[in-house]
């Protein structure tokens, strides 16, 4: 059975946070829109919610957090992942470089790594944490372990970072194990530093030699002088909700339908079997567009 909301779009995709903490403080960090958390899942209630996932035709699992990597027990996370679901991860990068490699043989696909600076100074500004060279080396090594696609996760902060977009480019241009995603500022606080991701993506498609259009959320991947871009912007986007085949899981335990809602979540905690898989239905059959 494949999941389908009441307006037709099939849920295939699942992105499960798997611990509310980080060992960073950003501070535009919407912390996936939870508020006052539970205590997290645990092992075995992630492994149930994976098998439900795969019953009803999920084919691949995002674990993000807070900082999935922080979690002691991540490898035999991903270990729990059914055959015929891909699995992939978020990170910031800062303890990639040391479980890359074990990463890769339990079983994960491939790593997003967020990171919104190349210059030292200004790392430590918006992380509060002097780890950017530690990040550079987790990068390389998921590179090495065949992590790859390596996804760069870059928040485009209005006067931050929107003046080391072309360094990123170089950092990604070259090498078809990097991409670079350039992503709108959410907007579960009151941080009001986004960056004009339109008119950076104008200037981006007037420049690429190639265009193509994915699947999830009807996105562009750009080409430009050897680097590969993609442009993420849920915000006032309706080609992002229409196309959008996520169903989303919070870390302690709710199904979230949708990334830009906190109003409808859907409490699995403590469920199990056909009651499990009945609130999996119901949460779908709840989605709907944010933007139309």
């Amino acid at each position: 059975m494949v999941l389908e909301d009441t307006f037709g779009r099939k849920v295939t995709n699942l992105r499960l946070s798997i611990t509310p903490r980080c060992n960073l403080d950003c501070f535009y960090c919407h912390a996936e829109g939870e508020v006052q958390p539970r205590e997290e899942l645990s092992l075995e209630e992630i492994r149930e919610i994976l098998e439900v996932g795969a019953k009803f035709g999920i084919r691949s699992v995002k674990f993000t957090g807070g900082e999935p990597l922080v979690r002691k027990d991540i490898l035999d996370i991903v270990r729990a992942v059914p055959d015929g679901i891909e699995a992939s991860l978020t990170t910031n990068g800062t303890l990639l470089e040391g479980l890359a490699h074990d990463l890769k043989a339990a079983g994960l696909s491939r790593v997003n790594v967020s990171l919104d600076t190349l210059r030292p100074e200004r790392y430590r500004e918006i992380t509060k944490k002097n780890l950017l060279d530690r990040v550079v080396r987790g990068i390389r090594a998921a590179v090495d372990a065949g992590l790859t696609p390596v996804k760069l996760n870059m928040v485009l902060l209005k006067d931050v970072n929107e003046d080391e977009v072309d360094d990123f480019f170089a950092f990604v241009r070259g090498n078809d194990n990097l991409i670079l995603q350039v992503i709108e500022l959410m907007e579960f606080n009151e941080c009001t530093l986004h960056g004009d991701v339109d008119r950076l993506e104008r200037e981006i498609a007037e420049n690429s030699k190639e265009i193509v259009t994915r699947r999830m959320h009807h996105r562009k991947k750009y080409c430009m002088d050897g680097a590969e871009i993609e442009v993420v912007r849920p915000l006032h986007n309706t080609e992002f909700c229409a196309f959008c085949n996520r169903l989303r899981v919070t870390s302690d335990g709710y199904l979230k339908p949708c990334l830009l809602r906190t109003d409808n979540h859907i409490d699995i905690r403590g469920k199990h079997g056909e009651e499990l898989e009945n609130l999996f239905v119901k949460a779908v059959q709840i989605r709907e567009p944010f933007f139309r």
